[in-house]
């Protein structure tokens, strides 16, 4: 690391590391809960009141995210810290907004079923047969999606953490790792969506 980065870094705080990453446990868990039980609840919104233009925001606050993500991973390549804090700040950002858009829409609506095309809240095998291998193939990437943002969440956080907190070694290894999965979260939320969209 040059004068420039610790300068721009700041020492490491490995005391304030530990007290977020205890915060991050709490949310991670707390987020969880949630996702859960919104499949359970619905809340009643007052009539006239429908936040069904909430999925195609979610499909570009994912879309944002991704792009930040790439724009993060160009920035620090060329070790411009500065820029892939930024970039870092505005996915997380987006990812913020989409969770709290996201877990207050399924707490409030019915969920949307691949390939229910008469609306009714059922997929018949009729319906299945004429969406034929297209529901397996979106039920894959719906279930892969779903599967790693849950197991990613805490990841994306501590490493998160890490960098907020100059642990840079630490920072390095996980994001390694979790980069991908985020990019591959990101990036399948869209790709959720428009698949979904005929049925909305």
């Amino acid at each position: 690391m040059n004068d420039l980065g610790n300068e721009i870094l700041g020492k490491e705080n490995k005391a304030l590391g530990k007290k977020l990453t205890i915060l991050v446990w709490i949310v991670t868990a707390a987020v969880l809960f949630l996702v859960g039980l919104m499949r359970e609840v619905k809340i009643q919104l007052p009539q006239g009141v429908s936040f069904h233009f909430l999925p195609p925001l979610h499909a570009i606050l994912n879309s944002a995210a991704a792009l930040s993500l790439v724009m993060a991973i160009i920035s620090i390549k060329k070790k411009d810290i500065i820029n892939h804090q930024r970039w870092i700040y505005v996915a997380m950002g987006c990812s913020f907004i989409f969770l709290l858009s996201y877990v207050a829409y399924h707490f409030t609506t019915a969920e949307t079923l691949y390939g229910d095309l008469d609306h009714n809240g059922l997929v018949s095998e009729e319906e299945k047969n004429e969406v034929g291998v297209m529901r397996t193939v979106y039920l894959s990437i719906l279930l892969s999606h779903i599967l790693l943002a849950a197991l990613s969440l805490p990841f994306i956080l501590l490493t998160f953490v890490y960098g907020f907190t100059s642990q840079i070694e630490r920072h390095r290894k996980m994001a390694k790792k979790v980069f991908p999965v985020w990019l591959y979260v990101a990036v399948t939320g869209p790709i959720v969506y428009l698949l979904l969209q005929p049925y909305y």
